[in-house]
């Protein structure tokens, strides 16, 4: 028998995971990467405060003091227009990857960039960011902060030789550092990268990316005020009555979510019909901002002090019923314009203005419990992230006696978006520059099935002793008069005790030809080495080296190397049908067994 093929293993050593060592090293450069990311939210957060100072009140100073504090009157409306002009000049003569708000930038990167960001993205996002925002703009700080932290991320792993995979877990470690050191929410960083940005399951990304966000919030007690950033208690569980209400108030929620994304990209279709550059676009959204600012100061900025009120029953009746309108319509429409800016923070305050509106009919809990649930609710719709917004309002509230209600509420918000809208508002930027993506997670089914679940037992061999004039008769079909396309594309070349020698294929017979091999050749001296398999093995592992050698057939032997089996293209693909098969199989009540469909 021929040497074993390189990639061919000696043997099978199956596990739950396929993460090596390699991961401690990656894990080293994420706690770099998360100490470098907290500072970078802290300058974020310090430059929006700059910004914010010298646009609205003519002073230096790093505060973040809401821009509806301001005492400019009418002039104000001119400011959201200059932020959106300087935005639209950044995006077109530095890049235009500045554009958006963030988190959709950060999936096209790991999904086509190979995990790659450049430089200037890495500048040029959180200064435009912060001029959008300190400028009026009604955005959050968290998506310019989450595709700023995963620039540096990827920019820290492109010094090093690693592979996509890996730049990937970096540059996501990087995001979720950022998140992290800005609202103290560590579970709720790693959470949004596992449902939003890795697209994967495993240790080799799970373990950095945790390291990451935690050595992140370890840093920001030094760097920005501690606790929760918005402190909130409820005094005791809901009662079962309530625990039902938030069931409604997640479907209002998740009909919200559906018509803030409409709203959004409606906008953007409106703006994609003007007939003037896009350049031009975020100083029109920017006028309309300094609209929605003189009917609503509350809407302008970040709007943390709003989220504050909401939580503690300040904002009541018309006060929030004007925020939401505004706030909706103006985030939305700028958003739409190609601004640069977040949408975790405007989503809290829309969602907790709905759940506040909502408590003025509910027998229990406060406006500023039925606030929270709303924000969470909104957050896990919109962001199809219910895991992530159940963990972030908990980390920004700390109040445990929250978590079923927003359970129960984030789970039906959840529910209408995903019933209602194809796309998220995140996804549906990435499938307009033509990439699709699936936010479903499951198990390959070929790494569940083993090789001896799909494998062809009974099969068609040739001897190895057969000479080529004897094997070109036959795979012609000259030597039994028989119709060559009944038979079989390729035949293992078996030895006498059982070994596989190689495989012989049709495609051999014509290079034999062409090659001059001599016909009293014996075929075990001509053929191929195959790829093999083994049938306690999964499947996956199997079509990976068949694809790699691109081969459609593999002889599947004993760990003494004796043939047992074969395994061709079309076991594979009918081997997935089935899986798939299962996935929308229904069965029948009382047990009966099921049909196939």
């Amino acid at each position: 028998m021929k040497a074993r093929p390189a990639g061919t293993p000696a043997r099978v050593v199956l596990g739950d995971f396929t993460t090596d060592s390699r991961v401690l090293l990656l894990t080293a450069m994420a706690i770099v990467i998360g100490a470098i990311s907290a500072f970078v939210a802290f300058a974020l957060i310090w430059l929006i405060g700059v910004i914010t100072n010298l646009a609205f009140f003519g002073r230096l100073s790093s505060s973040l003091t809401p821009p509806s504090h301001n005492h400019l009157g009418v002039w104000a409306l001119f400011i959201p227009v200059l932020g959106g002009l300087v935005i639209g000049l950044m995006a077109r003569y530095g890049s235009e990857k500045i554009r958006g708000h963030g988190i959709p930038e950060a999936m096209e990167a790991i999904l086509i960039g190979g995990s790659q960001v450049e430089p200037k993205v890495a500048l040029l996002k959180p200064l435009s960011s912060a001029i959008s925002i300190g400028t009026g703009g009604p955005f959050g700080a968290e998506g310019p902060i989450i595709l700023t932290g995963g620039a540096f991320g990827s920019i820290f792993a492109q010094l090093f030789h690693l592979s996509a995979a890996e730049r990937k877990a970096l540059l996501v470690a990087g995001a979720a550092g950022g998140m992290s050191a800005t609202f103290g929410a560590p579970v709720a960083a790693t959470l949004l990268a596992v449902e939003l940005l890795l697209f994967e399951w495993k240790p080799r990304s799970f373990i950095p990316v945790s390291a990451s966000a935690a050595v992140a919030a370890a840093v920001r007690p030094a760097l920005f005020p501690n606790g929760p950033l918005f402190p909130f208690v409820q005094r005791s569980p809901l009662p079962w009555t309530g625990l039902v209400i938030c069931v409604v108030v997640g479907l209002i929620a998740g009909l919200g979510s559906s018509l803030l994304t409409v709203m959004v990209y409606g906008f953007e279709d409106a703006f994609r019909r003007l007939p003037i550059h896009w350049m031009w676009w975020p100083a029109i959204g920017g006028l309309f901002i300094g609209i929605g600012g003189l009917i609503e100061p509350r809407a302008l900025g970040v709007g943390y002090d709003d989220i504050r009120a909401m939580l503690g029953g300040n904002l009541l009746g018309t006060a929030l019923i004007t925020l939401l309108v505004v706030k909706a319509i103006i985030w939305s429409l700028s958003l739409g314009s190609g601004t640069s800016g977040g949408v975790l923070a405007p989503l809290l305050i829309m969602g907790g203005a709905l759940g506040a509106l909502e408590a003025h009919f509910i027998g229990v809990g406060g406006p500023g419990l039925w606030a929270l649930i709303g924000m969470g609710a909104m957050v896990g719709g919109t962001m199809r992230s219910p895991l992530t917004a159940i963990v972030f309002a908990f980390e920004l509230t700390h109040d445990v006696n929250v978590l079923l209600p927003l359970l129960i509420a984030c789970s039906a918000s959840f529910l209408v978006t995903v019933l209602v809208m194809k796309r998220s508002i995140l996804t549906e930027k990435v499938a307009r520059r033509g990439h699709h993506l699936t936010r479903e997670y499951a198990v390959d089914p070929y790494e569940v099935l083993r090789v001896s679940e799909v494998m062809t037992e009974r099969v068609d061999t040739l001897p190895a002793a057969m000479t080529v004039r004897d094997a070109i008769a036959f795979m012609t079909g000259r030597a039994a008069g028989e119709d060559p396309s009944a038979w079989h594309q390729g035949y293992p070349v078996v030895s006498a005790d059982g070994s596989v020698a190689g495989v012989l294929t049709r495609g051999d017979v014509v290079r034999w030809g062409s090659d001059g091999i001599e016909p009293g050749e014996q075929i075990a001296n001509v053929v191929v080495t195959p790829v093999v398999g083994y049938p306690q093995e999964p499947v996956g592992r199997l079509a990976d080296r068949m694809a790699a050698a691109d081969v459609g057939r593999a002889p599947i032997v004993d760990d003494e190397g004796k043939l047992v089996g074969l395994v061709s293209r079309r076991d594979l693909l009918r081997a997935r049908s089935r899986q798939m098969a299962d996935q929308v199989d229904r069965a029948r009540v009382l047990g009966v067994a099921r049909r196939p469909r």
